[in-house]
């Protein structure tokens, strides 16, 4: 039996491993023991993680971690880029058939649910070239009336997209807004949704609640101790402007307002906590522990790298028998 038919379906149709959970939950270290365990290697489905040079905010896996297992899809933009969707679904799916090339099993982590989606259940997002000159003028609008006029002018011409958007998701209320008035319809309307081209093995990490918010507030405290304040400075000094979407990210936004003397360290702190935590709370609203298709597990408990790799390997065992 040669390698490559332990993670491919007689039909050319590859196992692919998902693990999923709230921020600070602890997938980084767990997948790492898992891609060592399973050959795998690992692609980034985290939006966060996309831009160079913004590593302590975004809790970016270290060089170490990356020398010890292949990543995929982090450092992939500036911090002036825009990544779409469907650009990032491309380089996603790109990544994953190197993979799968090299005998290995591709093993997704994150925590964004919309780029999840895209990469993992057949999506297929509108493939319309930014309109500079409109982002600029919706942007422009945006910065005198506010991002709650922005969502509810989305609202007005597609409730639909609206209800999908985060109304303090900027970036992507202005990108469903651009693909409307480019292409005269609904944003909703031309995200279609096919079969899967994966055999796919869901995993879910939870932690009781106090627990995640206790180590989200040890996070932030670290962010700080390795130099957050000092990064965001470095990133203003290079050019980032503190209205562009990355520098709008949590912990670089109260950061600015610290150096522009808005808040002090406390304040900061204490509004990257609630806004942390209300992330996490977003985060459950793609990924449910109802979801009959995605198998959770406490990421506290002993021998749990050991008790998912045996649920993958079952699952892929029961996906690749021949029909």
């Amino acid at each position: 039996m040669t390698p490559k038919s332990t993670w491919i379906h007689p039909a050319e149709k590859p196992v692919v491993v998902l693990l999923v959970g709230a921020t600070a939950v602890g997938k980084t270290e767990i997948s790492l023991q898992l891609a060592e365990r399973l050959n795998a290697e690992i692609v980034s489905v985290d939006s966060r993680l996309f831009y160079r040079g913004m590593d302590i905010g975004t809790a970016k896996p270290s060089r170490q971690e990356r020398a010890r297992i292949p990543h995929h899809l982090i450092d992939i933009a500036e911090p002036d880029e825009t990544l779409s969707l469907a650009a990032f679904q491309q380089l996603a799916h790109e990544a994953i058939a190197g993979i799968v090339s090299r005998c290995r099993l591709p093993l997704l982590v994150g925590g964004t649910g919309q780029y999840v989606r895209a990469v993992t259940a057949g999506w297929s997002p509108p493939r319309v070239a930014p309109n500079e000159g409109l982002r600029a003028e919706l942007v422009r609008i945006t910065s005198r009336r506010g991002r709650q006029w922005l969502h509810e002018k989305l609202r007005m011409i597609d409730p639909i997209a609206a209800d999908a958007i985060d109304a303090r998701n900027v970036r992507r209320t202005t990108r469903a807004l651009e693909v409307i008035l480019i292409t005269g319809r609904r944003f909703s309307q031309q995200r279609g949704r096919g079969e899967s081209p994966f055999l796919l093995t869901a995993v879910g990490l939870n932690r009781p609640r106090a627990e995640l918010y206790a180590r989200i507030d040890a996070r932030i405290e670290a962010m700080f101790d390795e130099g957050l304040l000092q990064e965001t400075r470095r990133l203003l000094d290079q050019g980032c402007r503190a209205d562009m979407p990355a520098m709008s990210a949590i912990g670089y936004l109260q950061c600015v307002k610290v150096l522009h003397g808005e808040l002090d360290l406390e304040q900061a702190k204490a509004e990257m906590r609630r806004a942390t935590r209300s992330f996490a709370r977003r985060q459950s609203n793609w990924f449910k522990e109802s979801d009959p298709n995605i198998t959770w597990f406490n990421a506290g408990k002993l021998n749990i790298v050991a008790t998912i790799e045996a649920l993958i390997r079952q699952s892929a065992s029961e996906s690749l028998e021949p029909n």
